[in-house]
Order: structure tokens, then C-alpha cells, then sequence
């Protein structure tokens, strides 16, 4: 059993290049725990939903319309205590926008608001993505409030505008007129020709 002097030495590195220096590592957690302090702070100053209706359409709907309720709740209560609590909030209206596609009054049951409901699904959940990530983007994060602020009230003037076409009056004809220039009810220019018998 004969060892020689280089395979000795090779060892000899090996196990002292092993052995980890404690105040390094105290150096180390300590950077992340500042990089995390700093991260928290970023994220905690720019979560900041507007949850309020800013119309009389959006307020109306929210007595009347519960997961639109409930979704401007969930965004008007901000988390306080840690980076887990921010964590379980993105959960929490990752799942509260996906409602939103439930329950729409029939008003409102309309492609240019499931657009913009599914705008809003999507900003929600990359919100909840990039917060679960090892390494969070606390920029992107801030951004991506913003981002879903400015589809609330994208949203929010679009039922308005629904409200306010809605009232309109209708003169008389008019919805016979309407009837006449629908293409779907149009005679074919190319009629089906008849067998001879």
C-alpha cells in the first residue's frame, strides 16, 4: 500500500481546499440578508394597486359584481411583514383575477372586457412569477403593479363607456335599419340553382 508523494500532496490540497473559512460565510449570509432588506424595501414602496372604482360604473359593479369585489379587496390590502407574505398576496390575486372571468353581468359580458380581464390575468400572474423567483427582479416587480394599475383603469373606462352606449336612445327605425345592413342575413349573391327533374 504504497502512496506516492503526489497522489499524498493531491489529497492534502483536496481537504484543505474543503474546508470553508466561517467568516466568509458570515460575510456572505450577511450581504444577501442587506440584499434582501434592500429588495423588500423596493418591492414594499412600489406595491401600491389602485383598488378604489374611479367611476360611478366600476363602484356600481363592485355591489353588484362579487369577484370584481373581492379582487379590488385583495389589491387594497398591502402585505407588511416579509418577502413571504408578498409571496402569498401574488398567490392570492393570481387566483382572485382568474375569478373574474365568473359571474360577468350580462351588461358587461363582452369581448372587449374579457380582453382586458385576461390583460389583467396575465400582469397578475408574471407578478406572481417573477415574486417566487430565487433571484427577484424587484424593478420588474414595481413595474408590473403599475402595469396592472394602468389596465384597472383601462378596465374601469371601459365600463363606463359600455354604460354610457347603452343609454343611448334608439330612434325609430333605427333597429330596422340595423336589421337591413347586417351582412349575415343578406341574401347569397350566388343562389344555390335548382335540379330539374
Amino acid at each position: 500500500m504504497k502512496l506516492s508523494f503526489s497522489t499524498l500532496l493531491f489529497l492534502l490540497v483536496f481537504f484543505s481546499s474543503c474546508k470553508e473559512d466561517p467568516k466568509d460565510r458570515a460575510m456572505e449570509q450577511e450581504k444577501e440578508t442587506q440584499k434582501r432588506e434592500v429588495i423588500f424595501s423596493n418591492i414594499n414602496n412600489g406595491w401600491n394597486f389602485n383598488s378604489q372604482p374611479i367611476n360611478q360604473t366600476s363602484s356600481e359593479l363592485r355591489t353588484n359584481w362579487a369577484e370584481w369585489r373581492v379582487f379590488l379587496n385583495e389589491l387594497g390590502q398591502k402585505p407588511k411583514s416579509s418577502i413571504g407574505a408578498f409571496q402569498q398576496k401574488a398567490k392570492t390575486l393570481s387566483k382572485r383575477a382568474a375569478e373574474l372571468n365568473n359571474n360577468i353581468p350580462i351588461k358587461y359580458d363582452l369581448p372587449e372586457i374579457k380582453s382586458r380581464i385576461a390583460v389583467i390575468t396575465t400582469k397578475v400572474n408574471a407578478l406572481n412569477l417573477y415574486i417566487n423567483l430565487n433571484q427577484i427582479p424587484d424593478k420588474k416587480i414595481v413595474e408590473l403593479v403599475q402595469e396592472v394599475n394602468t389596465e384597472l383603469a383601462s378596465m374601469q373606462s371601459q365600463f363606463d363607456e359600455i354604460k354610457r352606449k347603452s343609454e343611448i336612445k334608439i330612434e325609430e327605425g333605427e333597429a330596422d335599419m340595423i336589421r337591413i345592413l347586417d351582412t349575415a342575413r343578406a341574401i347569397p349573391t350566388n343562389p344555390v340553382p335548382k335540379i330539374i327533374k
